[in-house]
């Protein structure tokens, strides 16, 4: 049985938390200290006294180090080669600026901006593996959006784990919109009747949860196949972002999780969460160099403000300033 929760939260009771453009920045370099404290031996290596194969090798392994991954620091040692060579560079300091801006030109390509002005309503579908961040991310995209002057709608499409409903409800009444939801065990068809419902209430922005599953887990991955599929039959075309939501302390298993999902979804974009903390950040650049699908947004904290677009400069400034 499907149930539509309205929410009745007083309009007077604001969503407590707030951050600033300044201290989302100072925690975007928090998070990534743990990367940026194994890459900290580049400082006394580029004021070394030559360039040679020793000096090349250092700088592959710290690369390596901070899971900049085996294909992106090959890209990355070679552009350095070239660039002493064609330039006929002799210290170790005037490649330093040529590692920043290779690092930024690798991520470049990653920032795209979501645009939800092409379709009504527009339909989002957020997929991960269990705690990354997913119900989390839907939270701040709602504040995101309402912020944007949207009306949002959510789409309780975990229905396996008990309490996931429960999370979800809290986000929409913390951001004060209604939730699609079903008692049984057929996530489609909370999605169907989410899709279906914000047309008839000519809702902007649909985002819809689906429970957490591991690449491996072939039931479960042709499940969220079938849950794009129904989708596309309440709304043609839709849905019309698929976001993979990914743990920014899983390093190399990154990689791993965006080629499958990519492979089974074909994604549009990803939401990297939890660069509060232990954060493995070097990590993008493989996804840059092995997967490269674009990176809508960073999370930097729990606070529903918390949520910001990927900017490479400020990604690598944080990384290695």
């Amino acid at each position: 049985m499907f149930s539509f929760l309205k929410n009745n939260t007083p309009k007077n009771n604001p969503i407590p938390e707030t951050s600033t453009a300044s201290g989302i920045g100072s925690r975007l370099r928090a998070g990534l200290a743990k990367t940026r404290d194994r890459l900290r031996d580049l400082t006394p290596l580029f004021s070394s006294s030559k360039i040679d194969g020793a000096f090349y090798e250092e700088i592959e392994a710290l690369l390596l180090s901070a899971d900049c991954g085996i294909k992106a620091t090959a890209t990355i040692i070679q552009t350095l080669r070239n660039t002493a060579n064609e330039k006929k560079l002799n210290s170790p300091a005037e490649l330093k600026p040529i590692l920043h801006s290779t690092l930024v030109k690798l991520l470049s390509p990653l920032e795209s901006p979501l645009d939800t002005r092409n379709a009504h309503p527009f339909v989002i579908l957020l997929a991960g593996v269990n705690g990354a961040g997913k119900t989390t991310t839907i939270g701040k995209l709602t504040h995101l959006f309402q912020s944007q002057g949207l009306s949002v709608l959510l789409a309780a499409g975990d229905t396996f784990r008990a309490a996931a409903k429960e999370q979800l409800k809290i986000w929409a009444e913390r951001n004060q919109v209604d939730i699609i939801s079903q008692s049984g065990n057929d996530p489609s068809a909370v999605m169907y009747d989410a899709v279906t419902a914000a047309q008839a209430r000519q809702i902007d922005i649909v985002l819809a949860d689906t429970a957490g599953r591991l690449p491996t887990q072939t039931h479960l991955m042709d499940e969220i196949r079938k849950i794009k599929r129904v989708i596309d039959k309440a709304q043609t075309n839709a849905p019309h972002e698929i976001l993979l939501v990914l743990d920014a302390s899983t390093g190399q298993n990154a990689i791993n999780q965006v080629k499958a999902f990519h492979q089974a979804l074909n994604l549009t974009g990803l939401v990297l969460t939890k660069l509060d903390g232990s954060a493995r950040g070097g990590v993008l650049l493989a996804i840059a160099q092995e997967c490269p699908v674009p990176i809508k947004y960073i999370g930097v904290g729990e606070n529903v403000t918390d949520l910001k677009k990927f900017d490479a400069q400020e990604f690598i400034a944080a990384l290695l300033d």
